[in-house]
């Protein structure tokens, strides 16, 4: 018994973190960036996107906290588009579309803003693959998923975490909080969240 057990926590040591740490891609539609991630992540969608068939750059992103050395920008989304057109991208494909401030479900926050903000400007899509970074991109794509419905193909890319091997993430502290974390918001977003009103 003891044996099955580890067995069964070195398969979920090994397996956990690529699970979290999903990519699947829809093909065309348009592109949205998380407006948090770090630079380097940031680069990578803006590589993915010029590679792909994607009609558009959005980022999304809750407002920047006061005081902030970058609050010129008062969002996430704001800054995450200005980085994006300093690495290449037309102002004329990316779009910045600031979430409220929220103390939490900030994801889900950020995908009901950029719905509304595509109804209210009459933009119809079919597909969209979000660009986040490390294990946070399950959750990311779920709670997309539950914004947009089953009328919106949501696909996911995830841009690996610099800060920690991800063959070998329970090594590195910010490795372990990273899966750790994620994988109890996960739970919680698969298993108890629900969109207010429902």
């Amino acid at each position: 018994m003891l044996g099955v057990l580890l067995l069964v926590g070195l398969v979920l040591v090994h397996s956990i973190q690529p699970f979290l740490a999903v990519t699947a891609p829809e093909s065309g539609g348009v592109m949205v960036a998380e407006g948090w991630m770090d630079d380097y992540a940031m680069q990578a969608a803006v590589d993915k996107f010029q590679q792909g068939h994607f009609d558009k750059f959005y980022v999304t992103g809750i407002p920047l906290e006061e005081g902030a050395p970058l609050a010129q920008y008062k969002t996430y989304a704001e800054l995450g588009a200005a980085v994006a057109v300093k690495m290449g991208l037309s102002t004329n494909v990316v779009q910045a579309v600031p979430a409220p401030d929220v103390c939490k479900d900030r994801t889900y926050a950020s995908a009901v803003a950029l719905k509304e903000w595509l109804n209210g400007h009459g933009t119809n899509v079919s597909s969209l693959t979000v660009v986040s970074q490390g294990a946070h991109a399950r959750r990311t794509r779920l709670l997309y998923e539950k914004a947009f419905g089953s009328d919106v193909k949501i696909g996911i890319i995830s841009i690996p975490n610099r800060e920690y091997d991800p063959n070998r993430w329970w090594i590195k502290s910010a490795g372990v909080r990273e899966v750790i974390d994620e994988s109890v918001a996960y739970l919680y977003a698969r298993l108890f969240f629900r969109p207010s009103g429902q």
